[in-house]
């Protein structure tokens, strides 16, 4: 890295910080207490985004995690089967919260790219029969993270749900980057999320906002929801601090998450190296790049890093790039140069 040259970092679209106007809208916010439910800020966030959803209510939550594990909790029973896809982020990256927090049992479903279709879910439900744990739930993810950022065909969400809906089983989605899925597919929000019955999405991702979620729902689970925030501690104060950012993201860098799509698929278009390969299509802006040899995440990630690049190996022979916020078309240039000049084994 030359001395003139800045930190590029990839590791994820959460390392983002906010904009100018992003803080100025958090020093005007009009504030409240929101454990008692008076923040006016928090109150215009949950209800601007459950009606950019098509739900009854929402509820803002710190994180991510939070919003799933909420929705997980408030639409099943300890001893339940919940269905998921194998590579999904509430089984994958939630610290194993459904069976500590729930007492659920996971049912991982294996799919091609991620992608579930209620096929492979009915083969996997438990049937009626006192030996089992009873199915309650479904979970989906759309973008899918793991798979590269994956659009998930709406027509699978559709059948998932109508599926479900006949065997009386409930749907979450997990739609921390469903902003991208909306501004790749073209599709309106509330339509990727029609087929559902909760939806979680994320602010502090591609949208660049410091913390927050939020969960939209029915008002009765909401309403589950937020007696499970209170118990596990993720009641916030004058959290309208924090709902301002994400508002202001909402209103300003919605837009923009084109960008970051174009970006990565530069990245996977320059690559031009006989040990790295791109192994998924480029819908939004995850590129997972397959790196040949032995140890050769740690060694890709290391040689990015020496050229000012900061990546994350995301598993063995797997480096993960993500384009975001801070990122220029120059970066990105810099990034491709560095990756086809990655030393050969």
């Amino acid at each position: 890295m030359h001395a003139n040259e800045h930190l590029i970092d990839l590791r994820s679209d959460t390392v983002t910080r906010p904009t100018p106007g992003m803080m100025r809208a958090m020093a005007a916010a009009e504030l409240g207490d929101d454990v008692l439910g008076d923040d006016p800020t928090v109150k215009r966030l949950q209800a601007v985004v459950a009606e950019r959803l098509g739900k009854e209510a929402g509820l803002f939550v710190p994180s991510g995690t939070m919003g799933n594990q909420l929705a997980i909790r408030a639409q099943s029973a300890p001893g339940d089967q919940v269905v998921v896809e194998d590579g999904a982020h509430v089984y994958r990256y939630e610290a194993g919260a459904p069976a500590a927090l729930s007492g659920v049992q996971l049912t991982c479903v294996p799919a091609p790219g991620g992608l579930l279709s209620w096929e492979r879910v009915e083969a996997a439900l438990n049937p009626a029969n006192v030996h089992c744990a009873p199915p309650s739930l479904v979970c989906l993810e759309n973008t899918h993270n793991r798979a590269g950022g994956r659009l998930v065909p709406q027509a699978l969400v559709t059948a998932i749900g109508a599926g479900a809906r006949a065997r009386g089983l409930r749907v979450h989605l997990d739609g921390a980057r469903l902003w991208h899925a909306h501004i790749a597919g073209g599709l309106p929000l509330a339509e990727l999320a029609a087929p559902v019955d909760t939806v979680s999405v994320c602010f502090s991702k591609g949208l660049g906002a410091p913390v927050g979620s939020v969960l939209a729902g029915d008002r009765e689970v909401i309403a589950r929801a937020w007696r499970f925030r209170k118990m596990w501690g993720g009641g916030m104060r004058q959290s309208g601090l924090l709902a301002a950012a994400c508002l202001y993201a909402l209103e300003h860098q919605l837009e923009r998450l084109a960008e970051d799509h174009a970006r990565a698929t530069s990245i996977a278009r320059g690559l031009d190296h006989p040990a790295l390969a791109v192994g998924h299509p480029v819908d939004t802006n995850i590129v997972i790049i397959d790196v040949a040899g032995a140890d050769g995440d740690t060694r890709l990630v290391a040689h990015l890093a020496s050229r000012g690049i900061l990546t994350l190996g995301f598993g063995p022979g797997r480096v993960r790039l993500v384009p975001n916020l801070l990122n220029s078309d120059a970066d990105i240039a810099r990034v491709v140069d560095a990756l086809n000049g990655f030393p050969r084994a």
